[in-house]
């Protein structure tokens, strides 16, 4: 039997929410009942459950962020995946705030959002590579399939808009908010110089511009379907911060604008849009990724940092 670190882990009010994502989910509770007896490999986890493995991955990956699962590198530096635990104890909250997570995330698939402008070239394509609907007809970004896609593009300008819930009630303010993105150019086929200046917006300020260098297709994306053969295949990894002194893109600070300029009403929702302008020095369109395409194994992520209670007593 493989080594388990804990027979009880407790959690407190503010990792409720990462571990019941973590046990929402049927497989996730198919590679823990695996890893019940003993510790097995991703590769392992696969041939015994009928899953392909890059699903297994992700899935371990939640299981990890809740610390129901640990993973080491064997001797063939394959990952090996461990329970943490055989029994959990959850601390349920007791005041405003206790129960948010000092990192609350909302998940969102490239394919849900709310509004959109594209010309062609355009398109979108499943996880396993196959188009949705005609490629080059914008009227694709308007069929209900469109909540498939893995990968999207639209070559020159144009946007697409996501509308996330503000999970934060009334009374709980938080210190930072992030937008985590795969994303890249759009040239024909992929091109390894092709520019394009790609700004965010959140409810309508400008937060920041990443100006990629390329579209990537050079090599397979870690997480691409192996059927695709569309030319791009993998993108940047892009975080964009708003911070009570400023706007940041990587690291590196763009605007003025912070998250008192944003207005954030719990009741309202957060517009983020993503969007190559019309008048960008760098026109060239943009890839969009999804958690089954390019590199990294995750959708479109706003994250609220540090939250805490404002009328908590000192």
């Amino acid at each position: 039997m493989g080594d388990i670190k804990e027979q009880v882990q407790r959690f407190p009010a503010s990792r409720i929410i990462d571990v019941a994502k973590a046990l929402s989910g049927d497989l996730r509770l198919r590679i823990l009942e695996a890893l019940g007896e003993q510790s097995m490999s991703i590769s392992q986890l696969a041939a015994k459950l009928g899953v392909a493995q890059p699903t297994i991955t992700i899935n371990i990956q939640l299981l990890e962020h809740a610390e129901l699962v640990t993973s080491t590198l064997g001797a063939n530096r394959e990952k090996i995946c461990s329970v943490t635990c055989r029994t959990i104890l959850l601390e349920l909250p007791t005041k405003l705030g206790e129960g948010l997570q000092k990192l609350e995330e909302i998940h969102m698939p490239i394919g849900m959002y709310s509004n959109s402008f594209v010309g062609p070239p355009c398109g979108m394509v499943n996880k396993e590579g196959a188009a949705i609907g005609c490629v080059d007809d914008p009227r694709v970004f308007y069929m209900p399939e469109r909540t498939e896609a893995a990968l999207l593009w639209f070559g020159g300008s144009g946007f697409v808009e996501y509308y996330f819930a503000n999970p934060v009630p009334p009374g709980v303010v938080f210190d930072e908010l992030q937008f985590c993105a795969e994303l890249c150019s759009e040239a024909p086929g992929f091109h390894p110089e092709w520019p394009s200046d790609i700004v965010l917006f959140i409810n309508d300020h400008r937060i920041g511009q990443l100006s990629s260098p390329a579209d990537f297709g050079d090599r397979k994306g870690k997480l691409t379907s192996s059927k695709w053969s569309g030319g791009t295949e993998y993108g940047l990894l892009t975080t964009w911060r708003v911070t009570p002194e400023g706007s940041y893109v990587n690291e590196e600070r763009q605007t003025d604008t912070t998250l008192s300029d944003l207005n954030l009403q719990y009741n309202k929702p957060i517009r983020i849009r993503i969007e190559v302008p019309e008048d960008a020095a760098n026109c060239n369109g943009l890839n969009l990724f999804g958690s089954s395409f390019g590199d990294y194994p995750q959708d479109l992520v706003l994250s609220f940092f540090q939250i805490h209670d404002v009328h908590e007593e000192e």
